[in-house]
């Protein structure tokens, strides 16, 4: 029998990250918005919050990708927003 193991110890909330990569926090999330569990994005919930977008660092290493590619065209978030 095989046992999955969450292999994660901690996870970087959206507020750091964008503040460590010295971006906007709200272009930010709607960068990360595309981003699934599998690329490292997870939410974390507390008591009396809706909620807040965190990273694992693999998952920071994805959005520093996507970063760069939107860098670059930036004409594919505004089309992905006016879908």
């Amino acid at each position: 029998m095989t046992m999955h193991v969450n292999k994660v110890h901690h996870v970087t909330t959206i507020t750091r990250v964008a503040e460590d990569l010295g971006e906007d926090e709200d272009w930010l999330s709607d960068v990360a918005s595309e981003m699934e569990i599998e690329d490292g994005v997870i939410w974390v919930y507390s008591v009396g919050e809706d909620g807040v977008q965190a990273f694992t660092d693999f998952g920071i290493e994805n959005l520093i990708e996507l970063i760069r590619m939107y860098k670059e065209n930036p004409e594919w978030l505004k089309h992905w927003q006016s879908e």
